[in-house]
């Protein structure tokens, strides 16, 4: 039975894939939070390497406040960029398979159609930048890795931009939300069952992949959707907006192309309207 490490269990993708662990049965587990583990310490994630036998690292611990990154440089770099390193040299010394989970923030957006894995990352703000490195380290350092960068992930877990709205439209309140940043979200449930599935089948084909529910949209057409799936809403309290001042630059245009992770990993992504509204039902 292979043996999984899940660092950052306590957020949104870590407890969705501790919520999709049981489809798995083949699979062992071991979930840790910062608290268990943290990934900075370098001496504590070399003694946790040391005393535990792990065949897989599922790093999804992260500093993803876009906004703070800005300002915060020091802790975006030190979890998304030291820590990742600290992991990465341990599964090289143990022989251990790192899946790490990175983002569309690392493009800046000025394309207008599907980002591939050959499209050179330009980050525009802090988050990204630091993201990136990580991503650079591990290919660096670790042989044995999937980079899985995704994008605008929601869940019915932690803050995220699905559960604010739904929070909103309920209440009532008034929304005014941008219409000149186009991506697809992507449910972290798909994106667990994704890196279970990449464990469970055994793939060797390491590298870098980009995984995200098919389609595209704006953070308004998201909130629209949200206000369309329950006729109480009150769809006029939703104003489209041409742009949101915000600390953090964003790209404009991050839309991912995910045909190498179909091709090669054989997995077959929802649309990300079908994924929303199946993810309604159970929330």
């Amino acid at each position: 039975m292979k043996k999984v490490l899940v660092t950052g269990a306590n957020g949104q993708l870590g407890r969705c894939i501790k919520d999709n662990a049981s489809e798995f049965p083949d699979l062992s587990f071991v979930f840790t939070s910062k608290r268990e583990l943290d990934i900075e310490n370098h001496a504590q994630v070399r003694d946790f390497f040391q005393n535990n036998k792990i065949d897989y690292c599922i790093n999804t611990a992260a500093y993803t406040n876009v906004e703070k990154a800005e300002s915060e440089q020091g802790k975006a770099f030190s979890l998304n960029t030291e820590a990742v390193k600290n992991l990465a040299l341990c599964c090289k010394q143990h022989n251990v398979i790192l899946l790490h989970i990175s983002t569309d923030y690392v493009f800046d957006g000025k394309k207008r159609t599907p980002y591939t894995e050959e499209d050179v990352p330009n980050p525009i703000n802090v988050y990204g930048a630091s993201k990136l490195k990580g991503e650079q380290y591990i290919q660096e350092i670790c042989e044995m890795h999937y980079i899985v960068r995704s994008s605008w992930l929601y869940s019915q877990y932690g803050h995220n931009f699905f559960k604010t709205i739904l929070k909103y439209a309920e209440e009532g309140k008034s929304l005014s939300i941008t219409t000149e940043q186009t991506g697809t979200p992507t449910n972290a449930n798909d994106l667990a069952q994704f890196l279970l599935g990449i464990i469970d089948a055994e793939e060797k084909a390491y590298g870098l992949y980009h995984f995200s529910n098919e389609g595209e949209t704006t953070w308004h057409g998201f909130a629209e959707a949200v206000f369309k799936c329950n006729p109480q809403f009150d769809a006029s309290k939703l104003v489209k907006t041409g742009h949101y001042p915000t600390f953090a630059q964003r790209p404009k245009y991050s839309v991912l192309n995910c045909y190498k992770a179909q091709k090669i990993i054989s997995f077959k992504t929802r649309n990300w309207k079908d994924s929303f509204i199946a993810l309604l039902k159970i929330t």
